[in-house]
């Protein structure tokens, strides 16, 4: 991050509670580890016994095959907008520095809509509770995300048609291996 680019910004009280639950992937920067291609993107985010939150990604890959990855998000104290995720295999998520920032900075008042990112300005994803969203909601959300300094000329819109990924197909695709 330059000096010149403005800090990202948190939202400053995030209901979790109503954050949880499903999510499509309306658009995102790119990652390293999720394929270009990926459609019918969803994150799911259930709330742990622990306190943590279980992250529940699920796509189809760019050959139709269903993929998962789950990882786990933890609440930052004093920051309601902030978490720290980690998507390393439970058994060595004790390692330092394995969590990655993931901030929510715009979230419609009914939590239909969600904006997040990373301080850095290397990832944002806009979320939405269903798999379609206006154009005009997408222009505000983006328009944020502008404001708060990301670059979107490598926006990538996965292709959604409502379908998500089942825990059978999920099953039917490990017994195929």
């Amino acid at each position: 991050m330059n000096d010149t680019m403005p800090a990202v910004q948190a939202v400053p009280h995030l209901d979790l509670d109503r954050y949880l639950g499903q999510w499509f992937e309306v658009g995102r920067l790119p990652l390293k580890w999720e394929d270009e291609n990926a459609t019918n993107v969803t994150a799911t985010y259930t709330l742990q016994d622990d306190g943590n939150i279980e992250v529940d990604n699920r796509c189809y890959d760019n050959l139709g095959n269903p993929s998962q990855s789950l990882g786990r998000a933890k609440p930052v104290e004093g920051e309601p907008g902030q978490l720290k995720v980690s998507f390393l295999p439970q058994f060595l998520r004790w390692i330092p520095f394995t969590e990655g920032d993931y901030w929510v900075l715009k979230v419609a008042e009914d939590y239909s809509v969600a904006l997040v990112g990373t301080p850095d300005h290397e990832n944002l994803w806009l979320l939405a509770r269903e798999h379609e969203l206006s154009q005009q909601v997408r222009d505000e959300y983006l328009a944020e995300a502008l404001a708060q300094g990301f670059t979107l000329d490598a926006w990538i819109t996965p292709r959604q048609d409502g379908r998500v990924v089942s825990d059978i197909e999920l099953q039917e695709d490990v017994l195929k291996d």
